[in-house]
């Protein structure tokens, strides 16, 4: 009986122009671009937020941040929130999780503790793989100039320790149902690779791309704060050779190395496992006057890789895709049922065919960075709705974003308030509100209907008028009706409003 296996292999800011297989010829990612011929590739596929910890907890519950709580880094998901680990373990199907977690509320690292649904004797977060230095080594860990040191190995990296770990999970467990996740931290900072990896980039740059001279002019002001003294340079500037990116690089092919030394073992002893790779979200690298990732919803963050294999082979999708349909997909593959509360759908058509279409829209958000932190623009309420030609990005307490992707790829000219796109922009709108319902976000509200652009929405104070309650699932008992006291019938009703005079 053919066994049911499944391999997530994730990197942490890894753009789609950063392999090799999504046509940047000056990328050396040979491992990842095998998989891509072997598998289908996404052009479209989307993180539900470009932040680590948010990016993360809706990849693996199925939830998105604002429903499963995580909604910012160093904040902990909601008690009654299950990750597709305890689904699948509950199921009798053995899961473990090796590499970079960052779903347990902690600091950066992790608090070194195993989740419930995964293996113990293969639990690696990053804390445990500090655990295993000494002091001095813990901070050169931390300090990108190790990676120029003569000694420097690939056996010091966590990128090299994570494979080793998962190369022996996939031997022990071979002739097992298994779901197994190899989380890289790499190619992140300090962005740690030994040669040749360290020096390969030197002297690269992006193409001269018409985003890395757009002027923010009509964009959120946000994004002029968050640009900094980089909103006056030019693109020849911003987009130059450096040390650091040419070592953000290196770190970038070292993890597809990395993860060829994984692929490898896979094709050798679990060659109809399902193995899906993706990324948690990219970096701007000076693309729009901005560095790092923030709350935006432009493609160098939020449109990140995703390869699987498993269907069809060598082929493209360009229908939009998103990490919140990763779950669903598991299950499905596993012979899990579904629940109610997820809040995406399964992919799998289409990865055995790709001509059924998934998604026509797909949606990202932004609440919040890291509490830890003070900068990084603080409270930023941002929620998007991407099709394969437009995006529209509502900027709560700024000004809203519209792009004609096929007209303008590079997301320069803002057209939120052109009258020849009023039709796509309300559609799109439209989505973005109502899937602001269906997945009850909490901070929906009358503000992201009435925009300044929207001249045919009028605020009204009870929005639209239902009570939706949250779907029960194998996990909880149902819910009660607030009206009789009584187990739903209907998780989503209109509303019941007492006039005082007739009480």
């Amino acid at each position: 009986m053919t066994k049911k296996q499944v391999v997530l292999i994730m990197t942490d800011t890894t753009r789609k122009d950063m392999l090799g297989c999504y046509g940047n010829e000056k990328m050396i990612t040979p491992n990842l671009d095998k998989l891509a011929s072997l598998g289908i590739k996404y052009e479209n596929a989307y993180t539900c937020q470009p932040v680590c910890g948010p990016a993360r907890s809706a990849l693996f519950t199925g939830l998105f941040p604002h429903s499963n709580g995580m909604v910012t880094n160093s904040v902990a998901m909601g008690d009654n929130v299950k990750t597709v680990g305890q689904r699948l373990n509950d199921n009798n199907i053995h899961c473990g999780y090796i590499g970079k977690w960052h779903l347990d509320g902690s600091d950066y690292f992790g608090n070194g503790v195993c989740p419930e649904g995964f293996d113990s004797k293969y639990w690696y977060d990053m804390r445990t793989y500090l655990s295993e230095l000494t002091d001095d080594e813990k901070v050169k860990s931390r300090n990108p100039l190790t990676s120029f040191e003569p000694d420097m190995s690939e056996e010091f990296t966590y990128a090299h320790r994570c494979s080793n770990r998962a190369i022996n999970f996939i031997d022990e467990y071979k002739d097992s149902d298994f779901f197994l996740t190899v989380s890289y931290d790499e190619p992140h900072g300090p962005c740690l690779c030994p040669a040749p990896f360290n020096t390969m980039y030197d002297g690269f740059k992006f193409d001269n791309n018409p985003n890395f001279s757009d002027t923010l002019e009509n964009k959120p002001l946000m994004q002029r704060l968050w640009s900094g003294d980089d909103i006056n340079k030019t693109a020849e500037e911003l987009n130059k050779p450096s040390q650091m990116l040419s070592l953000f690089m290196g770190c970038n092919s070292f993890a597809d190395y990395e993860i060829g030394r994984v692929l490898s073992k896979i094709y050798e002893q679990v060659p109809n496992a399902l193995i899906i790779f993706t990324s948690d979200h990219g970096d701007m690298l000076g693309a729009h006057k901005l560095q790092m990732k923030n709350a935006t919803a432009y493609k160098e963050v939020a449109n990140i890789p995703l390869i699987i294999k498993g269907g069809e082979v060598g082929k493209t999708i360009t229908y939009p895709a998103s990490h919140i349909d990763i779950v669903p997909t598991v299950l499905e593959y596993m012979g899990v049922k579904i629940p109610n509360v997820l809040e995406g759908k399964s992919m799998l058509l289409q990865i055995y065919d790709t001509n059924n279409q998934i998604n026509d829209v797909v949606f990202t958000e932004f609440t919040r960075y890291e509490t830890d932190h003070d900068g990084f623009g603080g409270l930023q309420m941002m929620r998007a709705g991407i099709s394969e030609r437009y995006k529209l990005v509502i900027n709560l307490l700024d000004t809203d974003e519209f792009y004609d992707l096929e007209k303008d790829p590079f997301e320069v000219n803002n057209l939120i308030n052109d009258e020849n796109y009023i039709e796509q922009r309300n559609s799109l709108h439209d989505k973005i509100l109502d899937n602001m319902n269906n997945t009850r976000d909490l901070y929906r509200g009358y503000q992201w209907t009435c925009r300044p652009w929207r001249k045919d929405k009028t605020p009204k104070w009870e929005n639209d008028g239902f009570t939706r309650q949250r779907e029960n699932e194998e996990y909880e008992p149902r819910q009660l009706d607030y009206d009789t006291g009584l187990p739903m019938i209907q998780s989503v009703r209109s509303k019941k409003l007492y006039d005082k005079k007739e009480l």
